[in-house]
């Protein structure tokens, strides 16, 4: 039962989290901002999966998390490369 409701505050934590990315990305007065708060939301995102993965006890949440985490990454040095002005291959 203890656990439950440690697993129950956590899951808070990550939708707060959730939601203070959103206003920073929604109102960010940067571009950088918006990258920075869009990068931490694929953070907390891996964070749901590996909760997620501990509570059920599937992999499959692990394998999800690899594989957005990875794409996160990529996805911001992408963005990054563009706010920067420079193309891909540079």
């Amino acid at each position: 039962m203890g656990g439950l409701i440690i697993y129950q505050v956590f899951i808070g934590i990550l939708i707060v989290c959730c939601f203070l990315c959103l206003y920073r990305i929604g109102r960010g007065p940067t571009a950088p901002d918006r990258t920075v708060a869009i990068d931490i939301l694929g953070i907390v995102v891996v964070g749901f999966c590996a909760l997620f993965a501990i509570i059920t006890g599937k992999d499959f949440y692990m394998n999800v998390a690899i594989a957005w985490s990875l794409l996160s990454f990529i996805g911001t040095i992408a963005l990054a490369k563009h706010i920067e002005g420079k193309g891909f291959d540079e």
